[in-house]
């Protein structure tokens, strides 16, 4: 096959991984337990958790599953945010040969029972602050056998982690009561562990290691199944191609960069922590980037120098009067994924740090990391860059030929972080692939004769809020069960702070429902950011001639 973006690589970056030198994730991390012991391998409100720290907590929480009789392969669902708790609970579930379910702490009941039904998860780790959440829908997951509870101060010492538990509970209310009977505290299961036995599991390349979650066009979640192989890879593959920036950063210096990504978004999972613990860094945890005077005050703490993160957040920090507070000088990288980059804040984030947005390009399927620009260019390409090595690009017409530059179609990939399939769904797994595993992406592009890709339209109907996927089916889904709603249909429509926001247009059965009543039923049924932002009631929805609404049409 022509590669054409070969020609355009930076100087030394190889066209292919070469061998790989782990067999799996446990692997990467036993090495790094090693050389990196006494460096602090994540940070949080101004406290280190070393590597050796990380060594000692995950060998108890392993040797904790372990007692608990769970099997390798078996599923542990982890459902908090970026705290200590997650990357000690990663390092543990995997040194046990288990398979993490990456699980958004702000699902709702029905969210979280179909994610730990689909997985057959036989455990969880849980913030208290969401374990009402779980409370609600246990009873409906009859595999969920344990049950772990932690708080957000659990591993900060001392005064320190009390002060912050007991302010969450008490003075911010941020803790709703609730009853999981047999649960267990994140610190008795340390203690269980420190006095049990760890015995360590060998896995293999090929095995499961994650279930990445990712929506489907049908309403339906599915879990993208990505093996050892491909995490690993794709971790050696964004080292490579972050190296020319890398390598800016002196080499007495601990490499800092700034974890505002969720863990639990394959973005923060790969690209901050793994990654990051591969090559001996530190990782300045934000447990809420939403809170932009927190974040900014975190950016404060000391140097950094690379920020992963999406368009939303970037631009919301450019636009924060504290920002210019921030000393930017030691950033050596910002490298914006999940979404698109738009050049208005690429524009003000040069302006506000000297530094370019790094467009890259992925999806949980794929590790998620496919494609990046040139991390030192100081441009703003409005493209998703070229192939990481070892990863093929292709442009698919709608019979699955491979068209020519300049021409539209399907973007697919093909390469060693691209997912085995989907959990338990061989006939989505198969539509899913084209002839020679190529990948399709869901996504219209357009390749240059550089190699350079441009997405240009999406050939489903998803919205992309912050970075985060949503398929208006499982919001029409949600909303035509309520009473009064007779159809429904969902679009994207722009928004200055989250890129694209839904917008419902909704036909009523009943005059007397009011936008309000659906909105507190989008409150209790759906994730925040998939709840509409607009509401706008029709006497009929726009259809073809088989009836299927036409959501084009609503969006023009």
């Amino acid at each position: 096959m022509n590669k054409p973006w070969l020609a355009r690589y930076p100087e030394g970056m190889p066209a292919e991984l070469g061998p790989v030198p782990y067999e799996t994730l446990a692997d990467l991390l036993n090495e790094a337990f090693r050389n990196f012991a006494g460096r602090p391998a994540f940070r949080l409100m101004g406290v280190d958790l070393t590597y050796s720290d990380l060594d000692r907590a995950s060998t108890r929480f392993a040797a904790y599953l372990q007692g608990l009789g769970l099997q390798p392969g078996d599923r542990i669902s982890l459902m908090m945010p970026n705290i200590f708790q997650y990357p000690v609970a990663v390092a543990g579930a995997l040194r046990a040969g288990l398979v993490v379910v990456n699980t958004n702490p702000l699902y709702t009941p029905r969210e979280l029972a179909h994610q730990l039904n689909d997985s057959g998860a036989r455990a969880i780790v849980v913030l208290e602050n969401m374990a009402h959440t779980l409370e609600q829908c246990r009873a409906e997951v009859p595999a969920l056998e344990h049950v772990v509870v932690t708080s957000v101060g659990d591993m900060l010492p001392g005064l320190k982690g009390h002060l912050v538990n007991f302010v969450l509970r008490y003075v911010k209310r941020a803790v709703p009561a609730y009853r999981l009977p047999g649960a267990v505290r994140w610190r008795q299961a340390l203690s269980q562990g420190a006095g049990g036995r760890f015995m360590p599991i060998r896995r293999t390349a090929e095995e499961p290691a994650i279930l990445q979650y990712t929506g489907g066009t049908t309403g339906v979640a599915k879990g993208a199944v990505l093996t050892n192989r491909n995490i690993v890879s794709n971790v050696l593959q964004s080292e490579l191609w972050n190296r020319p920036a890398t390598r800016l950063v002196p080499s007495s210096d601990q490499v800092v960069t700034v974890c505002a990504l969720p863990i639990y978004h394959i973005f923060g999972f790969t690209v901050n922590m793994m990654l990051s613990l591969r090559q001996g860094g530190c990782n300045l945890l934000i447990p809420n980037p939403r809170d932009i005077p927190a974040v900014i005050k975190t950016l404060k703490s000391g140097p950094f120098h690379l920020f992963p993160a999406v368009n939303t957040l970037f631009g919301a920090i450019a636009r924060h009067k504290d920002a210019a507070s921030v000393d930017w000088s030691h950033m050596v990288m910002s490298l914006g994924g999940g979404m698109a980059v738009q050049r208005a804040t690429a524009e003000k984030w040069l302006a506000l740090t000297g530094k370019t947005i790094c467009e890259g390009y992925g999806l949980s399927e794929t590790s998620p990391s496919a494609a990046c620009n040139i991390v030192t260019s100081r441009d703003y390409t409005g493209t998703i860059g070229y192939p990481l090595p070892s990863t093929e690009f292709s442009i698919l017409s709608d019979d699955e030929t491979h068209l020519l530059p300049g021409e539209a179609g399907e973007i697919a990939i093909r390469g060693p972080q691209v997912m085995i399939g989907y959990w338990n769904r061989p006939e989505d797994t198969r539509r899913a692939f084209a002839p020679g595993g190529w990948f399709k992406s869901g996504d219209i592009g357009i390749m240059d004769e550089t190699g350079a890709i441009r997405i240009v339209d999406r050939k489903k109907d998803m919205i992309n809020v912050s970075g985060f996927n949503v398929y208006p089916n499982e919001i029409e889904d949600v909303v035509t069960r309520m009473p009064g709603v007779a159809e429904a249909a969902v679009v994207g429509v722009p928004d200055e702070n989250s890129g694209e926001a839904v917008k419902l247009f909704l036909v009523r059965s009943d005059e007397g429902l009011s936008a309000e009543a659906v909105k507190q039923y989008c409150r209790e049924n759906l994730t925040g950011y998939k709840r509409p932002r607009e509401i706008e009631f029709r006497d009929e929805l726009p259809k073809s001639g088989v009836g299927k609404v036409l959501r084009r049409a609503l969006r023009d």
